[in-house]
Formats: C-alpha cells, sequence, structure tokens
C-alpha cells in the first residue's frame, strides 16, 4: 500500500508548505503551483533579506525558473500531471535562497 502524501495543516508556515509540496510523494496541483508563485513574487517584490547574500546570475536563475514554471501554467492549464517533476524541480530553483 501507497502511503498518502501529507497535507499541508492550517498552523503551518508559508516555507514549510513550499517544502513540503516540493517533495516527491505530494500530488502537485494547479493552486499548490499557483500559491507557490504568489509566495515567491512576494518575497522577491518585499526583497526578502534572504536573498540579498544572492549573486546576480543565481537571482537570474531564479528569475528564469520562475517565468518557466509560469509559462507552463499558462500552457498546460491543469493539465500538467505528467510533468510534476519538472514543475517542482523549477520551483525549487526559483524559491532558492528562500528555503
Amino acid at each position: 500500500m501507497i502511503p498518502r502524501p501529507q497535507m499541508p495543516k492550517p498552523g503551518w508556515n508559508a516555507s514549510e508548505r513550499l517544502q513540503l509540496m516540493l517533495q516527491p510523494a505530494y500530488m502537485l496541483c494547479r493552486n499548490d503551483v499557483v500559491w507557490a508563485l504568489e509566495f515567491i513574487r512576494k518575497k522577491m517584490a518585499e526583497q526578502d533579506p534572504a536573498l540579498q547574500s544572492l549573486s546576480q546570475p543565481r537571482l537570474l536563475k531564479n528569475f528564469e525558473s520562475f517565468a518557466e514554471v509560469s509559462m507552463m501554467l499558462i500552457h498546460r492549464g491543469s493539465g500538467f500531471d505528467q510533468e510534476a517533476d519538472r514543475i517542482k524541480s523549477c520551483l525549487k530553483e526559483a524559491a532558492h535562497g528562500l528555503l
């Protein structure tokens, strides 16, 4: 029997929720991806101190990955089950420095 993946709990902070979503066993849905992109966008807009130590090339990689996930979401709508691993990988790159 395959264990059911853990779901985010109301008391979790955003970083814990994002880390859970990036786990291989976690089944992403469209709302998860939108939430993660919004979390990353907000941290960038607020100029989170964790990001200030990153180099410009690293920040560009974060942005590239953010844009790639955004485009996958736009072009594939909700049918991205086959690319969940790629989406998780890109989200991890986009959130580099925040986790």
